[in-house]
């Protein structure tokens, strides 16, 4: 609670509003809408985690991502009919973050079968790249609370955004840790691009009218790199030892006129 709080304390200075969705999704919202074509592994009972077909027929699944709420922000947005939980009250355009649980079938040192997820979404006119750029930056200096960030995008691939584009920070792993803001490594945080145009006609949006940028970043890998925890799954463990060796207090309110960490 207290990383996420940060996070929305930040993209709140930056004029961003807050969006929910569900977490049990249907198949077009989490995957079709998405543009994920109809064979894609995602969609396979190693990552997804499918429900048993309902009266009708459907297959519904806890969502493997937030991102199906960017599809129902701009579809209820497109009709003028955007939920009252957005500050903005008017889309396009758009420009929201959506924090969330969501599920994949994975367990490790450093994935867990649940795990919280943030999205950014914004939809305007003549946005592009340098937007996004700009908005990580500002995010990630802010975030780890040190001016000393450098950053860099990588070509990727995400069936949602074209272009798409990983975005690393410079750090130094040696000693056992990994410091952000010093050293000659990188470290993949986060991923993003622009919106596909498949994405917005899906949504209603006319693509030559509208254009926008989203990402997706893990709410507790940045907090784990951030306060240094070697472990994620220690955060599901309900060990109340836990909360107190890392110091988080539930009367803590993250903000950046006082402080974040």
């Amino acid at each position: 609670m207290q990383v996420l709080d940060e996070m929305i304390a930040i993209f709140a200075d930056m004029g961003f509003g807050l969006a929910e969705g569900p977490d049990i999704e249907t198949d077009f919202h989490n995957f079709t809408a998405l543009n994920f074509p109809p064979k894609h592994p995602a969609r396979e009972m190693h990552d997804t985690f499918w429900l048993p077909e309902d009266a009708t027929g459907e297959r519904k699944l806890l969502r493997t991502h937030t991102s199906p709420v960017q599809v129902r922000v701009m579809q209820q947005g497109q009709n003028g009919k955007l939920p009252a939980w957005i500050a903005q009250g008017q889309a396009p355009p758009i420009r929201v973050i959506v924090p969330g649980r969501v599920y994949r079938s994975d367990s490790d040192a450093t994935h867990t079968p649940m795990f919280h997820q943030m999205e950014g979404l914004v939809i305007d006119r003549a946005i592009h790249m340098g937007h996004l750029k700009w908005t990580l930056d500002a995010f990630t200096r802010r975030f780890f609370e040190t001016d000393a960030v450098v950053t860099r995008f990588r070509p990727h691939h995400f069936p949602f955004t074209e272009p798409s584009c990983e975005m690393d920070v410079q750090c130094d792993r040696s000693g056992g840790s990994i410091k952000i803001g010093e050293g000659k490594d990188w470290l993949e945080i986060l991923g993003g691009g622009m919106v596909h145009p498949k994405v917005l006609a899906n949504c209603g949006l006319d693509p030559d009218e509208w254009q926008g940028f989203a990402f997706g970043l893990g709410i507790d890998r940045l907090g784990a790199l951030k306060y240094g925890m070697p472990d994620l799954r220690d955060m599901f463990a309900s060990d109340t030892r836990w909360l107190e060796h890392w110091g988080f207090s539930a009367f803590q309110a993250p903000n950046p006129a006082t402080g974040l960490s």
